[in-house]
């Protein structure tokens, strides 16, 4: 493969991966649907997944003191559900009706955000949602791959600080991303030496991309860290909402 044909992918995934650092999501739903300009979309979701989870850790690690644990300990039985309901789900449900209204949820959720003040959305959650909350986390990962939006929605309403959600989402990630990738190992979707290659010479890119936006991550204030957040839940509901219908 000539040099020129990994430049518009390898940019593609840094500037993910730079949104990945600043809001600790949306990466996938940048370079998923980019990326499939050029490569067929299945060999595309396992890339992503591939590069996330090692992505994902690092801007953990990164933020490691403002992760929110007991937060994500609760969610993770939850998602855990969630995710083998998605297996016994995927091969009956049609993704699209499914897909529109996670969209216009995620939308949803992110417009009421931008209209109300933190402490307003943090005390709208109650905690015994997490089970509703975590089990469609687990199902939108293992059909969609794009369940970034949906935890960072519950997590909106639970952690009121908007650095705690940004280090916290990416935790999650790393955990439903690497239930996804174990059920596509045992499909055989993973033994592909073409997709290996990809994930060695973009995840130096990715891992750059990270750390680049958690620096610009630092520099901005508390609320409009967080109304860039809400304006990118808007983003992405729009972008699932629009996949959908097309």
């Amino acid at each position: 493969m000539e040099l020129s044909a990994w430049l518009y992918p390898a940019c593609v995934v840094l500037a993910g991966y730079v949104v990945l650092g600043i809001t600790g999501f949306g990466s996938a739903l940048i370079i998923v649907p980019l990326l499939a300009w050029r490569w067929p979309l299945v060999e595309v979701v396992p890339l992503i997944l591939l590069l996330d989870v090692p992505a994902s850790a690092l801007h953990g690690r990164l933020n490691w003191q403002l992760v929110q644990w007991r937060e994500l300990l609760r969610l993770l039985p939850a998602m855990l559900l969630g995710a083998a309901l998605g297996l016994l789900l995927v091969a009956h449900l049609h993704a699209r009706w499914p897909l529109l209204v996670l969209g216009l949820y995620v939308m949803a959720v992110g417009l009421r955000a931008l209209r109300q003040k933190p402490e307003q959305i943090f005390r709208q959650a109650h905690p015994r949602g997490v089970w509703l909350a975590g089990s469609a986390i687990g199902v939108v990962e293992m059909l969609f791959g794009t369940s970034g939006p949906l935890l960072v929605a519950w997590l909106t309403r639970r952690v009121p600080d908007a650095q705690q959600l940004r280090a916290s989402t990416p935790v999650a990630i790393v955990a439903v991303a690497t239930l996804v990738l174990l059920g596509m190992a045992t499909q055989g979707r993973l033994s592909v030496p073409l997709l290996w290659l990809r994930v060695a010479v973009f995840l130096p890119l990715a891992f750059a991309g990270v750390w680049l936006g958690h620096k610009m991550a630092s520099r901005l204030q508390p609320e409009r860290l967080r109304r860039v957040i809400c304006v990118l839940l808007v983003c992405s509901g729009m972008a699932l909402a629009a996949k959908a219908l097309g």
